[in-house]
């Protein structure tokens, strides 16, 4: 066991997630209780760490945050250390600075020996810059889109994939009502895990993922057929990264200030406008957006995160340096942490459910 961790520090980084809270109890009580190192909560992600924008933790911070949602440190999803914006130039353009240097000064500042990071793959690639720079970061690996490489699955996925159920499940009484085609578009920018299970889960019609492009003919003779059928009516589960074949993904907005620009959004209605325009059955769009990373953890996902924020320190005071947590074949394990680095776990299209959709004669557009 190490003896060397006297102070560390703990971050969310990225977009919120149910379960985050869950984690940071779990590794500060951890901390403070069985080894009586301090914790200091570093707030709002890699912006805190730049700035120098910190809280101690002590028991009574991290008591009673467990079924709540989103993070009591705060996060952030576009500061980057290589690429951190500080304001704009005299043309508007942009202007980024390298800042690991000031997130190694607030390591040194408050004599960190080691760095919990929250977060998915952009927070694991924001960390291996400290992680060359020799900061020990211990990451715990956490997203609704369950994407990171290295683990089987990820805290706040289990919540957000029951939020689409429960949401998909509710569009099918007002679709079978009016015979109408509901599309409900999920997050999911490059990986269609969450349309893929909750569409599952809800008996969705159609499914759309970014893995299988579609083709929108094939989509909209599916669900013709379906009107001629006893119940007369489609729910289309689709992620916002799902595109057409031969097509993009559809681009909701840029925001420059961010190291990735990129904001997904629209293709719900994109494919709702096509199907009642190519068929003329009446056909909506909910879109579920941000709903999906609120509200609290469900018990799966809490017991996960408990887990991982407790696995996390035991790394740590095994004295393993810059590895991440992981749950693989239902046991907890580490990689190394710049292995998720950049990197995406997408569905593969012969994928379990992929095959048991099919079975059922779920359309997957293609």
């Amino acid at each position: 066991m190490s003896k060397s961790i006297q102070r560390i520090g703990v971050l969310t980084g990225g977009g919120d997630c149910p379960g985050l809270n869950a984690v940071i109890r779990a590794v500060a009580k951890t901390a403070i209780h069985q080894h009586e190192i301090e914790v200091i909560g570093i707030q709002d992600g890699f912006e805190g760490l730049i700035e120098n924008r910190t809280r101690p933790l002590d028991f009574a911070d991290v008591s009673g945050i467990l079924a709540r949602g989103g993070t009591i440190l705060g996060t952030n999803n576009k500061a980057n250390p290589e690429k951190y914006y500080t304001g704009d130039d005299e043309q508007g353009e942009p202007i980024f600075i390298n800042a690991v240097d000031k997130c190694l000064a607030t390591v040194e500042a408050h004599k960190l020996d080691a760095l919990i990071v929250i977060g998915g793959d952009g927070t694991m690639s924001c960390a291996k810059p400290l992680v060359e720079a020799g900061v020990n970061c211990i990451g715990v690996p956490k997203t609704i889109d369950n994407d990171i490489v290295g683990t089987d699955i990820t805290f706040g996925f289990t919540t957000a994939a029951n939020t689409a159920t429960l949401s998909l499940d509710r569009l099918h009484s007002t679709a079978a009502s009016h015979h109408r085609v509901m599309v409900c578009e999920v997050m999911g920018r490059n990986a269609g895990w969450l349309a893929l299970h909750a569409g599952t889960a809800s008996g969705a019609d159609v499914i759309l993922i970014p893995e299988i492009p579609f083709d929108i003919d094939k989509v909209c003779a599916f669900c013709e057929s379906r009107m001629t059928e006893r119940r007369g009516f489609s729910i289309i589960a689709c992620a916002e990264g799902a595109k057409p074949q031969d097509g993009e993904q559809v681009v909701k907005r840029r925001v420059e200030s961010s190291p990735d620009p990129i904001r997904l959004g629209g293709i719900g209605q994109l494919v709702a406008d096509d199907i009642q325009k190519r068929t003329k059955i009446e056909t909506r769009t909910t879109v579920l957006g941000h709903v999906l990373r609120g509200g609290p953890p469900i018990t799966a996902d809490r017991v996960l995160a408990s887990q991982f924020g407790y696995h996390a320190m035991r790394l740590l005071m095994q004295g393993k340096k810059s590895r991440m947590v992981v749950m693989q074949k239902n046991d907890l394990s580490d990689v190394e942490l710049t292995y998720a680095a950049n990197k995406q776990r997408l569905v593969p299209t012969d994928h379990v459910l992929v095959e048991v959709g099919r079975a059922v004669k779920t359309c997957f557009g293609d």
